[in-house]
């Protein structure tokens, strides 16, 4: 492995589950537990599809970089609609990756890119402050239970 290679695949420590959120139907309000199935469709009771958008992923430190792009404290993660909420670790360096959150594996797919609807939930420039920090997409590579608290690491 080539030293570049190897700072790529490298990780401090583990990240953690901060919140879980489902989206029971398109604009239901979201229910947040305290833990949750993922099963090979995503999380049981969530609209999620199956495929590489099942279960969708956000950095906790982002929602406060959103909140100031907009003149405001964090972004409550509600508002974003994704199901998990992560901190301590990049998302973004765990791309392509298998990732074990919680008793589930991930595989982190694509970016999940803002809608138009950031504009309606967080006012004027919400679709800009969203750019680039929206979290990612995962598909289920091994069912499991996700608690809050769980670990989140690359299992290769």
């Amino acid at each position: 492995m080539s030293e570049l290679a190897e700072l790529i695949a490298g990780w401090a420590k583990p990240g953690r589950v901060d919140w879980i959120g489902l989206r029971p139907a398109r604009r239901a309000e979201i229910v947040t537990l305290g833990a949750a199935m993922i099963s090979a469709d995503g999380l049981d009771g969530d609209r999620s599809r199956a495929g590489k958008r099942a279960v969708t992923l956000i950095q906790q430190e982002h929602l406060a970089a959103i909140g100031s792009y907009l003149g405001q404290g964090p972004i409550a993660p509600e508002v974003l609609r994704r199901n998990l909420v992560v901190s301590g670790i990049n998302l973004s360096a765990l791309k392509g990756r298998e990732v074990q959150v919680g008793e589930a594996i991930l595989r982190f797919t694509v970016i999940c890119a803002p809608c138009s609807r950031m504009e309606e939930a967080l006012g004027k420039g919400g679709y800009s402050a969203v750019r680039g920090l929206g979290g990612w997409c995962a598909e289920v590579v091994r069912p499991g239970r996700v608690r809050a608290g769980d670990a989140v690491q690359p299992v290769d």
